[in-house]
C-alpha cells in the first residue's frame, strides 16, 4: 500500500468519528470507539472467507461428536488463524438487522462478540467494547458506525477488491494494518494534546535500529530467532524487525522461524499489539499486559534480539515496592556485581532515581541476554533513550552503576545521537544505544559514538513535535559508519564519528580533605544553645520563651496548643518529635548539659583555646575537678557548641597510629606509595618513630575531584591540588568509580565570534538597503 492510499484509508476512518460520534462522545473519547472497531473489523474481515468452514466444524463437534465444550484446535484449523468466531454473525450480517430494534441489534452484536475465541475476548475486554456498543445503541448511532466500517468504499481485508464504481481498493497487509493503527493513535493523541510518543516510534527510526542490530550478523543468523520488546506499545518494533528479516528485496530473506515477545502496560495498546500478532499468525500468548518493572514476566527466558523505546522521564515510584524492600533491591534484574577501588567484588544497587525509570528497561533487556558459548552466540540490543541516561547520576549512583556495569562488561558497542524533533511527543535529543555481549574482535574494549544530529530532511508538515525524518540514504550512511567502524567521518559528511576506549568514559570521584582547626571559648551565646536539643532547636527555643521554667515539668497539658502552633509556624514536626517536645526528660537532659556548661564557663573564664587538642585534655581534668558526669554524647555536644572553625587554630587530631613492620608495608602496598608520601593520604609523622597522626577533616572545606580512570590519583593530586592547598590530603576511603558519556564534550566545536568590524559593516549594508527600499516605496 502506497502512502497516498494509506492516508486515504486513515482519513476515511478518522471521518467516522466526526460523522457518527459528534454529540454522543466528547472528542477525547472518539478513540474508545474507533480503535476497537478497526481491530474488530480487521479480525472480522479475515474470518469472512472461512466462516462457513468454522460453522461446519462447530456443527461437527456439537452434533456428530456431541461435545459440550468445543475443541479450539479444530476451530483454529478451520479458520486458518489462532482465533475464530463460532456465532452465525459477521459484521456484514449484523448490519442486516437494521430493520429490527436497537435492542435486538445489541443482542445480536453481543452474541457475535461471545462467539469469539478467548484470545479475542480478552482484547474486547481491554477495549471495553461491550460498554461502547450499549452506549452507542442508546444514542441510536451503533448502526451508523457499523455501516461505516463495513462500507464497500474502504478495504480492511488482506485481499484486493473493487468499490461500487469499479475502482480498485488495494489489499491491506498486516504491516499496512499496523501503520493504520499507529497513525490513528498518533492523530487521536495529537488531537487531545496527549503524548503520542508513548505508543509511536517513527518508522524510519525503527528501520535504523533493526538494520543496526541485524546487519553485522546477517550471515550468521540462527535457525530460529527470538525478538523481545519490554515496552512494546502497539508492536511497531517487533513488526518492523520481523519484516526486515523476512523481506526478500530490502531485507535478509530469512527463512527460519521468528518468535516475537513483548510486554505493554497500557490496556488499549496491548490489545492492538496482541490483535496484530494474532492476525499475523503469531503466538498471542507471547504478548503480555502489565508493568515490565513490577513483574519479571519472562523470567528464565533469553532472547537473540531486543529492541525498545522505553518511556523516559516517567516516574516508577509506584513500582518501587516490587523492586525494593526499603532500601534493599530485591529484584535480581536490578542488582549488579562490581569491584570497588581496591578490587573487592560487591553487589550494588542498579536502580535510577524514582522520577525516571528508562534505564530499568535497559537492565531488563540486559538480564535477558543469551550467554556466549559454543552453542549460543549472545544477544544484540537496540534501545532509544534521552540524554539523561548518558550522564545523570553521580559516581556510585544507580544510573552510574548501570552505565559502569554495561561498559566494564564490554557490552556497549555504539551510541548514535539522533536529530532533535525526530519524535512526535518531544523535541529533545534522543540516542540509540547498541549493546552486544559477543563483540567482534575489532570492537572489543571500544565504544563508537556517532553524532547524526545534523542528518535529516524536513517534513512538509509537522506531525506533533516531529518536523524532520531520516531519508533512506541517511539510514544507509549511519549503518555504513557503524558497520565499517569509522573512527572519523569524511569532511563533507554531516555525520560526526569518534572511537573511544571503554575506560575513557570512567572516572574516580575522590574527596580531598583539609584539616579541622577549632577555636574554643565558653561564650554566653554558645552556652545558651545547649539548653535545647540540636535537632529541635527552633521549637524548643520558642517554647522556652513562651512557658519558661514550666518546660522542665513537661508540656503535656499544652499538647493541642503546641500541635497547632507547629502547623502555624511551619515547624514541620512529626508525631514522634512533638511527643519528644512534650516530654519532661527531653528538657531535663538539656538542662543538665546547660548547667554543666555554666559551671565549666566559670572554671575556664574568658580563656580562648586555639588548640582544640589541648582544650580536650583540660576539659577532662575540669570535669573531674568539678565532679561533673557527662555521657560521651553530652560531652561531644558541649564541645561542638563552644568551638568554631578558625584558620589560625591548630589542627584537630583524630588519632595517633603506630605503623611499623608488616602493618606499614601492607598500608604502603595498599596505597601504592612510598613512606614519605603518606601525608598525601592523611598520615602525618608525629616525630616519634613509627607513629603517625591522622587529623580530623573539616567537612565545609571538603572538595570532590573527578579524575579520569586513565590517570593515577596521586599524580593528579600532586599536579592539580597539592601546589595550591599544601595541607590537603586524599581520602581514599571515599573513592567511587563512575561512568558518563557526553556528546557535547566529545563533539563540540567552538565557533569564534565575528570581528566587530565585520558586524558593523553588515549593519551598515543593511541600513543602506533599508534606506533604498524606503525611498523606492515613497517614490522619492
Amino acid at each position: 500500500m502506497n502512502h497516498q492510499t494509506h492516508n486515504k484509508l486513515v482519513n476515511f476512518i478518522w471521518s467516522i468519528a466526526d460523522d457518527c460520534l459528534r454529540d454522543v462522545y466528547v472528542r477525547g473519547k472518539y478513540r474508545d470507539v474507533i480503535l476497537p472497531f478497526v481491530v474488530l473489523r480487521r479480525i472480522d474481515s479475515l474470518l469472512e472467507e472461512t466462516k462457513d468452514r468454522v460453522m461446519e466444524e462447530v456443527q461437527f463437534q456439537k452434533g456428530t461428536l456431541g461435545q459440550a465444550v468445543l475443541d479450539p484446535r479444530g476451530l483454529q484449523k478451520a479458520s486458518g488463524y489462532v482465533f475464530y468466531n463460532t456465532s452465525p454473525w459477521t459484521m456484514e450480517k449484523l448490519k442486516g438487522t437494521a430493520t429490527n430494534s436497537q435492542q435486538k441489534l445489541v443482542a445480536n452484536f453481543e452474541e457475535y462478540l461471545d462467539g469469539f475465541s478467548d484470545n479475542v475476548k480478552e482484547i474486547i475486554g481491554k477495549f471495553k467494547l461491550r460498554e461502547q456498543i450499549r452506549h452507542m445503541a442508546a444514542k441510536d448511532v451503533l448502526l451508523d458506525v457499523l455501516e461505516k466500517f463495513t462500507s464497500s468504499y474502504i478495504n480492511l481485508t488482506p485481499k484486493e477488491k473493487k468499490d461500487p464504481e469499479g475502482r480498485t481498493l488495494p489489499a491491506l497487509s498486516n504491516l499496512g494494518m499496523g501503520y493504520v493503527f499507529e497513525e490513528l493513535i498518533r492523530k487521536f493523541n495529537e488531537e487531545n494534546n496527549e503524548e503520542a510518543g508513548e505508543h509511536f516510534t517513527p518508522r524510519e527510526v525503527i528501520r535504523l535500529m533493526t538494520k543496526l542490530i541485524f546487519e553485522p550478523i546477517k550471515d550468521q543468523l540462527p535457525p530460529a530467532i527470538t525478538i523481545y520488546d519490554p515496552a512494546c506499545g502497539t508492536g511497531g518494533m517487533l513488526t518492523e524487525s520481523e519484516n526486515l528479516l523476512v523481506e526478500e528485496e530490502e531485507g535478509y530473506g530469512y527463512k527460519g522461524d521468528v518468535y516475537l515477545y513483548g510486554k505493554e502496560i497500557n490496556d488499549e495498546t496491548y490489545a492492538i499489539c496482541k490483535s496484530d500478532m494474532m492476525i499475523k499468525g503469531k503466538n498471542p500468548g507471547h504478548i503480555r499486559v502489565g508493568s515490565t518493572l513490577s513483574t519479571d514476566e519472562f523470567s528464565g527466558l533469553s532472547f537473540h534480539f531486543m529492541l525498545s523505546n522505553p518511556p523516559y522521564g516517567k516516574s516508577w515510584a509506584t513500582e518501587q515496592k516490587y523492586i525494593k524492600d526499603g532500601k534493599e533491591v530485591i529484584d535480581p534484574r536490578f542488582r549488579v556485581r562490581l569491584k570497588d577501588y581496591w578490587g573487592n567484588v560487591e553487589t550494588v544497587d542498579a536502580t535510577p532515581r524514582s522520577s525516571d525509570g528508562q534505564l530499568l528497561f535497559l537492565m531488563e533487556m540486559v538480564s535477558k541476554m543469551k550467554p556466549v558459548n559454543k552453542r549460543l552466540s549472545g544477544s544484540r540490543i537496540a534501545s532509544v533513550h534521552n540524554g539523561s541516561s548518558l550522564f545523570t547520576g553521580d559516581a556510585g549512583s544507580g544510573e552510574s552503576n548501570i552505565r559502569r556495569y554495561i561498559i566494564e562488561n564490554d557490552w556497549l558497542e555504539a551510541i548514535i545521537q539522533l536529530p532533535n524533533n525526530m519524535f512526535y511527543n518531544t523535541g529533545i535529543t534522543t540516542y540509540i544505544w547498541l549493546l552486544d555481549n559477543n563483540k567482534p574482535e575489532h570492537r572489543k574494549g571500544k565504544v563508537q559514538l556517532i553524532d547524526a544530529g545534523n542528518l535529516y530532511r524536513k517534513l512538509r508538515k509537522n506531525l506533533g513535535n516531529k518536523n524532520c525524518e531520516f531519508a533512506p540514504e541517511h539510514i544507509e550512511l549511519i549503518t555504513r559508519a557503524y558497520l565499517e567502524n569509522w573512527d572519523s567521518a569524511p569532511e563533507d559528511s554531516l555525520l560526526k564519528v569518534k572511537q573511544f576506549r571503554n575506560e575513557d568514559f570512567g572516572y574516580y570521584k575522590v574527596n580531598i580533605e583539609r584539616p579541622r582547626r577549632l577555636k574554643v571559648q565558653f561564650t554566653p551565646e554558645a552556652i545558651e544553645t545547649l539548653r535545647y536539643d540540636k535537632s529541635l532547636q527552633t521549637p524548643m527555643q520558642a517554647l522556652y520563651e513562651t512557658y519558661g521554667e514550666k518546660v522542665y515539668a513537661g508540656l503535656s497539658a499544652y499538647a493541642d496548643e503546641i500541635s497547632h502552633r507547629s502547623e502555624r509556624e511551619g515547624w514541620e514536626l512529626n508525631k514522634k518529635q512533638i511527643a519528644k517536645l512534650l516530654d519532661a526528660d527531653t528538657w531535663q537532659q538539656q538542662k543538665v548539659l546547660y548547667e554543666a556548661a555554666q559551671q565549666l564557663a566559670a572554671h575556664f573564664g574568658d580563656r580562648v583555646f586555639m588548640d582544640f587538642n589541648r582544650f580536650s585534655e583540660e576539659l577532662d581534668e575540669a570535669l573531674k575537678t568539678l565532679n561533673l558526669s557527662l555521657s560521651a554524647a553530652q560531652k561531644k555536644n558541649l564541645m561542638q557548641a563552644v568551638s568554631v572553625y578558625d584558620a589560625q587554630a591548630e589542627k584537630v587530631v583524630k588519632k595517633k597510629e603506630k605503623l611499623q613492620g608488616d602493618k606499614l608495608s601492607k598500608l604502603l602496598d595498599h596505597l601504592g606509595c612510598k613512606e614519605e608520601e603518606l601525608p598525601y593520604f592523611g598520615y602525618y609523622p608525629s616525630g616519634k618513630k613509627g607513629e603517625y597522626i591522622v587529623y580530623e577533616s573539616e567537612t565545609d572545606l571538603r572538595d570532590a575531584e573527578q579524575i579520569g580512570l586513565n590517570e593515577n590519583i596521586l599524580d593528579y593530586f600532586l599536579r592539580e591540588v597539592q601546589p595550591h592547598v599544601p595541607e590537603a590530603w586524599i581520602d581514599l576511603d571515599s573513592v567511587k568509580m563512575g561512568y558518563e558519556v557526553s556528546f557535547n564534550k566529545y563533539f563540540y566545536q567552538h565557533t569564534p565570534l565575528r570581528p566587530v568590524e565585520e558586524i558593523a559593516g553588515d549593519l551598515w549594508t543593511l541600513e543602506q538597503e533599508a534606506e533604498g527600499l524606503l525611498k523606492e516605496i515613497l517614490g522619492c
